[in-house]
Protein backbone atom coordinates (compact mmCIF):
# COMPACT_ATOMS: atom_id res chain seq x y z
CA UNK A 1 0.00 0.00 0.00
CA UNK A 2 1.34 3.40 -1.00
CA UNK A 3 0.88 6.94 0.27
CA UNK A 4 -1.97 9.09 -1.05
CA UNK A 5 -1.01 11.69 -3.66
CA UNK A 6 -3.27 14.76 -3.54
CA UNK A 7 -3.12 17.58 -6.09
CA UNK A 8 -4.26 21.13 -5.28
CA UNK A 9 -4.29 23.18 -8.50
CA UNK A 10 -5.10 26.83 -9.06
CA UNK A 11 -3.75 30.19 -10.12
CA UNK A 12 -1.83 32.46 -7.77
CA UNK A 13 -3.85 33.98 -4.95
CA UNK A 14 -6.71 31.47 -5.04
CA UNK A 15 -6.14 29.86 -1.64
CA UNK A 16 -3.63 27.05 -2.12
CA UNK A 17 -1.08 27.98 0.56
CA UNK A 18 -3.70 29.19 3.03
CA UNK A 19 -5.39 25.79 2.80
CA UNK A 20 -2.74 24.00 4.89
CA UNK A 21 -2.05 26.75 7.43
CA UNK A 22 -4.35 26.77 10.48
CA UNK A 23 -6.30 30.06 10.49
CA UNK A 24 -9.01 29.97 13.19
CA UNK A 25 -10.13 33.50 12.30
CA UNK A 26 -10.96 32.29 8.79
CA UNK A 27 -12.42 29.01 10.00
CA UNK A 28 -9.62 27.02 8.38
CA UNK A 29 -8.49 23.94 10.30
CA UNK A 30 -5.53 23.35 8.01
CA UNK A 31 -2.92 20.70 8.73
CA UNK A 32 -1.44 20.10 12.17
CA UNK A 33 2.11 21.55 11.95
CA UNK A 34 3.34 18.84 14.34
CA UNK A 35 2.33 16.26 11.72
CA UNK A 36 3.25 18.23 8.60
CA UNK A 37 6.46 18.77 6.64
CA UNK A 38 6.51 21.57 4.04
CA UNK A 39 8.88 21.75 1.05
CA UNK A 40 8.87 25.26 -0.44
CA UNK A 41 10.13 25.12 -4.04
CA UNK A 42 10.01 28.83 -4.83
CA UNK A 43 11.52 29.81 -1.48
CA UNK A 44 9.26 32.83 -1.11
CA UNK A 45 7.86 33.61 2.37
CA UNK A 46 4.32 32.40 2.89
CA UNK A 47 1.69 35.18 3.03
CA UNK A 48 0.53 33.86 6.40
CA UNK A 49 0.90 35.55 9.77
CA UNK A 50 3.40 33.83 12.08
CA UNK A 51 4.30 30.97 9.75
CA UNK A 52 7.98 31.04 10.73
CA UNK A 53 7.02 30.26 14.33
CA UNK A 54 5.44 26.91 13.47
CA UNK A 55 7.45 25.83 10.42
CA UNK A 56 11.06 25.51 11.51
CA UNK A 57 14.08 24.82 9.23
CA UNK A 58 14.88 21.16 8.63
CA UNK A 59 18.15 20.00 10.13
CA UNK A 60 19.86 17.39 12.34
CA UNK A 61 17.74 18.41 15.33
CA UNK A 62 14.44 18.08 13.46
CA UNK A 63 12.40 20.81 11.81
CA UNK A 64 9.45 20.62 9.45
CA UNK A 65 10.30 23.06 6.65
CA UNK A 66 12.79 23.14 3.76
CA UNK A 67 13.43 25.52 0.86
CA UNK A 68 14.75 23.68 -2.20
CA UNK A 69 14.19 23.54 -5.94
CA UNK A 70 16.41 20.47 -6.41
CA UNK A 71 14.29 17.43 -7.44
CA UNK A 72 16.87 14.97 -6.11
CA UNK A 73 16.98 16.73 -2.74
CA UNK A 74 13.18 16.77 -2.57
CA UNK A 75 13.03 13.01 -3.18
CA UNK A 76 15.66 12.38 -0.50
CA UNK A 77 13.84 14.56 2.04
CA UNK A 78 10.51 12.84 1.40
CA UNK A 79 12.10 9.41 1.75
CA UNK A 80 13.92 10.45 4.93
CA UNK A 81 10.71 11.78 6.48
CA UNK A 82 8.85 8.61 5.53
CA UNK A 83 11.50 6.36 7.07
CA UNK A 84 12.62 8.41 10.09
CA UNK A 85 9.85 10.80 11.11
CA UNK A 86 6.83 8.66 12.13
CA UNK A 87 5.03 11.69 13.57
CA UNK A 88 4.79 13.24 10.08
CA UNK A 89 1.68 12.18 8.17
CA UNK A 90 1.43 15.12 5.73
CA UNK A 91 4.03 16.33 3.23
CA UNK A 92 3.28 19.54 1.33
CA UNK A 93 5.21 20.54 -1.80
CA UNK A 94 4.28 24.16 -2.50
CA UNK A 95 4.70 25.93 -5.85
CA UNK A 96 5.42 22.58 -7.52
CA UNK A 97 5.41 24.04 -11.06
CA UNK A 98 8.59 25.98 -10.28
CA UNK A 99 10.48 22.67 -10.28
CA UNK A 100 9.88 22.67 -14.00
CA UNK A 101 10.22 26.41 -14.56
CA UNK A 102 13.53 26.88 -12.72
CA UNK A 103 15.15 23.94 -14.50
CA UNK A 104 13.84 25.18 -17.85
CA UNK A 105 15.36 28.63 -17.29
CA UNK A 106 18.66 27.04 -16.19
CA UNK A 107 18.78 25.06 -19.45
CA UNK A 108 17.29 27.75 -21.69
CA UNK A 109 20.43 28.00 -23.86
CA UNK A 110 20.74 24.23 -24.29
CA UNK A 111 19.69 23.24 -27.81
CA UNK A 112 17.54 20.24 -28.60
CA UNK A 113 14.69 18.46 -26.88
CA UNK A 114 16.72 16.44 -24.38
CA UNK A 115 16.23 19.14 -21.76
CA UNK A 116 12.46 18.60 -21.88
CA UNK A 117 12.98 14.88 -21.35
CA UNK A 118 15.18 15.62 -18.32
CA UNK A 119 12.63 18.02 -16.86
CA UNK A 120 9.90 15.42 -17.35
CA UNK A 121 12.06 12.73 -15.74
CA UNK A 122 12.75 14.89 -12.67
CA UNK A 123 9.07 15.76 -12.37
CA UNK A 124 8.12 12.09 -12.46
CA UNK A 125 10.81 11.23 -9.89
CA UNK A 126 9.25 13.65 -7.40
CA UNK A 127 5.67 12.53 -8.05
CA UNK A 128 6.57 8.83 -7.95
CA UNK A 129 8.48 9.29 -4.70
CA UNK A 130 5.52 11.18 -3.26
CA UNK A 131 3.15 8.30 -3.94
CA UNK A 132 5.47 5.53 -2.72
CA UNK A 133 5.99 6.69 0.84
CA UNK A 134 4.73 5.21 4.10
CA UNK A 135 1.08 4.32 3.67
CA UNK A 136 -0.23 6.75 6.31
CA UNK A 137 1.36 9.74 4.57
CA UNK A 138 -0.55 12.12 2.33
CA UNK A 139 1.60 14.02 -0.16
CA UNK A 140 0.02 17.32 -1.20
CA UNK A 141 1.23 18.80 -4.50
CA UNK A 142 0.29 22.49 -4.71
CA UNK A 143 0.62 23.69 -8.29
CA UNK A 144 -0.47 26.51 -10.57
CA UNK A 145 -3.09 25.96 -13.24
CA UNK A 146 -3.28 27.16 -16.82
CA UNK A 147 -6.23 27.69 -19.15
CA UNK A 148 -6.41 25.52 -22.28
CA UNK A 149 -8.92 24.76 -24.99
CA UNK A 150 -9.93 21.18 -25.65
CA UNK A 151 -12.33 20.59 -28.53
CA UNK A 152 -13.28 24.29 -28.54
CA UNK A 153 -14.16 24.05 -24.84
CA UNK A 154 -12.19 26.11 -22.30
CA UNK A 155 -10.86 24.15 -19.34
CA UNK A 156 -7.96 24.13 -16.90
CA UNK A 157 -4.94 21.89 -16.32
CA UNK A 158 -1.78 21.60 -14.24
CA UNK A 159 0.77 24.08 -15.57
CA UNK A 160 3.79 22.42 -17.17
CA UNK A 161 6.74 23.27 -19.44
CA UNK A 162 6.63 22.23 -23.09
CA UNK A 163 4.37 19.47 -24.42
CA UNK A 164 6.37 16.39 -23.44
CA UNK A 165 4.67 15.90 -20.08
CA UNK A 166 1.24 16.63 -21.51
CA UNK A 167 1.62 14.33 -24.52
CA UNK A 168 3.56 11.42 -23.02
CA UNK A 169 2.42 11.41 -19.39
CA UNK A 170 -1.13 11.91 -18.15
CA UNK A 171 -0.28 13.74 -14.92
CA UNK A 172 -3.82 13.68 -13.47
CA UNK A 173 -3.70 9.87 -13.66
CA UNK A 174 -1.05 9.85 -10.92
CA UNK A 175 -3.38 11.50 -8.42
CA UNK A 176 -6.03 9.74 -6.38
CA UNK A 177 -7.46 13.15 -5.45
CA UNK A 178 -7.05 16.20 -7.71
CA UNK A 179 -8.79 19.35 -6.48
CA UNK A 180 -8.97 22.78 -8.13
CA UNK A 181 -9.32 26.13 -6.39
CA UNK A 182 -12.39 28.24 -7.12
CA UNK A 183 -12.92 31.86 -6.07
CA UNK A 184 -16.32 33.53 -6.05
CA UNK A 185 -16.83 37.25 -5.46
CA UNK A 186 -19.88 38.31 -3.45
CA UNK A 187 -20.75 41.85 -4.48
CA UNK A 188 -23.12 42.29 -1.52
CA UNK A 189 -20.61 41.37 1.18
CA UNK A 190 -17.61 42.60 -0.82
CA UNK A 191 -15.85 39.35 0.02
CA UNK A 192 -14.29 36.49 -1.90
CA UNK A 193 -15.21 32.90 -1.06
CA UNK A 194 -12.34 30.45 -1.50
CA UNK A 195 -13.26 26.84 -2.29
CA UNK A 196 -11.99 23.54 -3.66
CA UNK A 197 -13.75 21.81 -6.54
CA UNK A 198 -13.88 18.09 -5.68
CA UNK A 199 -15.09 16.66 -8.99
CA UNK A 200 -15.42 17.76 -12.58
CA UNK A 201 -17.81 20.58 -13.35
CA UNK A 202 -18.14 22.59 -16.56
CA UNK A 203 -14.84 24.42 -15.96
CA UNK A 204 -12.61 22.49 -13.55
CA UNK A 205 -11.41 18.92 -14.35
CA UNK A 206 -11.17 17.94 -10.66
CA UNK A 207 -11.48 14.33 -9.57
CA UNK A 208 -11.87 12.24 -6.44
CA UNK A 209 -13.35 8.81 -5.66
CA UNK A 210 -17.14 8.74 -5.71
CA UNK A 211 -18.53 9.46 -2.25
CA UNK A 212 -15.28 10.75 -0.74
CA UNK A 213 -16.63 14.30 -0.62
CA UNK A 214 -20.28 15.06 0.07
CA UNK A 215 -20.29 18.30 -1.92
CA UNK A 216 -18.91 19.43 -5.27
CA UNK A 217 -17.55 22.60 -3.66
CA UNK A 218 -15.94 22.60 -0.21
CA UNK A 219 -13.95 25.20 1.80
CA UNK A 220 -10.27 25.49 0.85
CA UNK A 221 -9.21 23.65 3.97
CA UNK A 222 -6.79 20.71 3.80
CA UNK A 223 -7.94 19.73 7.28
CA UNK A 224 -11.34 18.92 5.77
CA UNK A 225 -9.67 17.11 2.86
CA UNK A 226 -7.65 14.91 5.24
CA UNK A 227 -10.74 14.08 7.29
CA UNK A 228 -12.74 13.11 4.18
CA UNK A 229 -9.91 10.94 2.81
CA UNK A 230 -9.40 9.16 6.14
CA UNK A 231 -13.13 8.51 6.58
CA UNK A 232 -13.41 7.19 3.01
CA UNK A 233 -10.37 4.90 3.30
CA UNK A 234 -11.34 3.42 6.67
CA UNK A 235 -15.12 3.18 6.35
CA UNK A 236 -16.81 -0.21 5.98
Amino acid sequence: MNSTLVGIVGSAGTGKSTSFFPEPALGITGLDPAKTFVINVSGKPFPLRGWRNIYLPFGPSGGNYKNTEDPTAICKIMSFVSENRPEITNIVIDDFQYLLAFEFVEKAMVKGFDKFSEIAMHTMQVLNTGRRLRDNIKTFILAHSEDVEVGFVATKKIKTIGRFLDEKIELPGLFTVLLYTKCTWNDTDKKTTYQFVTNRDNEYPAKSPYGMFKDLYIPNDLGIVVKCIDEYETSK
